[in-house]
C-alpha cells in the first residue's frame, strides 16, 4: 500500500526561506523551529574560529539578532538563510578579533560533549586530540582557518563557502589545501602523544 499522492510533500519541514518569512509575519514558533536549526551550527562555525566558548556564544547570539532584524526585508529565493547567517557569522568574529588586537585567545574552555560509550582514558584522548586541533587552527591565518572549519569540520560544499566568505570556489580549494597542510605540519610532531599510530 502506497501513500497517497503528494503526501510527501505535505510532510516535509518548511524551509529556512518560508520559516524566516513566518516569522516576520509574527509566527514565534517559525523563529524557534530556524533557531534550532541553525542555532548549534552558528555557534560551532564561532567557536572554531574564535576558540573562546564566550566569545562564540556571544557572536552565535549576535548572528541570530541580525537575522531577526533583518526578517521582513528577507527576499526568498536570493540566498540560502543558512549561507547569510554563516556569513555574518564569520564578519562578526571578525570584527571581534579586530577589536581584541592581538590579545591571545585561550582554547582551555572548548570542552567537547563526552561520548558516554567511550571510557575514561578515551574520553581524555578525545579531548586532548581536540585541543591540540583548536589549538592547531588558531595557529592559522584567518582566511585559511575559516575556510577549514567550514569544509572539514562543519562539511559545507566548497561551492556553498565561496558564497559565504564571497570569494570563489578557486580560492576556496586553495585556502582549504594550504590550511589542510599547516594543520598537518603543526600537529605532525604529536601524532604519538595523540594516540595516532601508522597502521
Amino acid at each position: 500500500m502506497s501513500p497517497p499522492s503528494g503526501s510527501s510533500d505535505a510532510d516535509a519541514p518548511p524551509s529556512d526561506d518560508a520559516l524566516l518569512v513566518l516569522f516576520a509575519n509574527g509566527d514565534e514558533l517559525a523563529a524557534r523551529e530556524l533557531t534550532t536549526r541553525l542555532g548549534p551550527r552558528t555557534f560551532s562555525v564561532a567557536l572554531r574560529v574564535l576558540g573562546d566558548r564566550a566569545e562564540a556564544e556571544d557572536v552565535a547570539q549576535d548572528a541570530m539578532m541580525r537575522l531577526w532584524k533583518m526578517a521582513p526585508d528577507w527576499q526568498p529565493g536570493q540566498a540560502k538563510v543558512s549561507t547569510w547567517l554563516y556569513r555574518v557569522t564569520l564578519n562578526l568574529c571578525l570584527d571581534l578579533k579586530r577589536r581584541k588586537r592581538g590579545g591571545s585567545v585561550g582554547i582551555d574552555d572548548v570542552p567537547e560533549p563526552a561520548d558516554p560509550a567511550k571510557s575514561a582514558p578515551d574520553q581524555l584522548q578525545d579531548a586532548a586530540r581536540s585541543d591540540a586541533l583548536q589549538d592547531a587552527l588558531m595557529q592559522l591565518p584567518d582566511r585559511q582557518r575559516q575556510a577549514v572549519v567550514l569544509r572539514h569540520i562543519e562539511e559545507l560544499s566548497n561551492p556553498e563557502i565561496a558564497g559565504i566568505m564571497e570569494i570563489g570556489v578557486e580560492a576556496v580549494e586553495s585556502l582549504t589545501a594550504r590550511g589542510k597542510r599547516a594543520l598537518a605540519a603543526a600537529l605532525a610532531g604529536r601524532r604519538e602523544e595523540l594516540g595516532y599510530h601508522d597502521g
